[in-house]
């Protein structure tokens, strides 16, 4: 690998927790607004990004080797996060077919 390539796999898991800081803090906007419709998918959203942060703390622990990761771990939460999406996205599917019955 170039010097290049390296340096910007030690340095993404920094910016991504910038950009996730960023989300988070839209997120907080978002859930404290008042007159809240049909809030559910967001929470889980929410704790979906959380998922993201914690795994990218590891993430970032690990190269830095503090800790030993699994290199299972990752695939897990990733595949938690995923599951969540995907019940987020049913469950609005199923909540935009009853407004629309309505």
């Amino acid at each position: 690998m170039s010097h290049l390539t390296e340096s910007i796999g030690f340095v993404a898991p920094y910016y991504n927790m910038l950009l996730v800081a960023i989300a988070i803090a839209l997120f907080i906007m978002l859930l404290r607004r008042p007159g809240k419709d049909h809030i559910t998918p967001w929470k889980l959203m929410f704790i979906s990004i959380l998922i993201y942060v914690f795994e990218e703390i590891l993430t970032i622990l690990n190269d830095l080797d503090i800790i030993n990761l699994s290199k299972l771990v990752a695939p897990l939460l990733e595949m938690a996060m995923i599951s969540i999406f995907i019940y987020v996205f049913l469950s609005q599917l199923d909540y935009l077919k009853g407004i629309k019955q309505k």
